[in-house]
């Protein structure tokens, strides 16, 4: 029997029209493919997918969440910043 731990994260994804969007996921690579089949989120299935450009692990749920909400308080600017600055 194998045990899979699941790992929480926060991203951002650019879109075609240039705006950003941030999530959480346990599977970023099959968060990714749903966003680029246009199943991941109603807003970047209107604005279609560009590439992933931020993500970084959480130490849980709750704690993906806290960092997404955050961030998503920040200017467009600022949120890849904050990325580089959260290592």
């Amino acid at each position: 029997m194998s045990i899979s731990i699941k790992t929480w994260s926060v991203y951002i994804v650019k879109c075609l029209d240039n705006s950003i969007y941030t999530g959480v996921s346990n599977n970023i690579s099959q968060r990714i493919k749903k966003h680029i089949n246009g199943t991941g989120s109603k807003y970047v299935k209107s604005r279609g997918f560009s590439e992933l450009i931020a993500q970084k692990e959480c130490l849980n749920k709750s704690d993906a969440h806290k960092k997404e909400y955050l961030i998503k308080q920040l200017p467009k600017d600022k949120k890849v910043d904050w990325f580089r600055s959260n290592p």
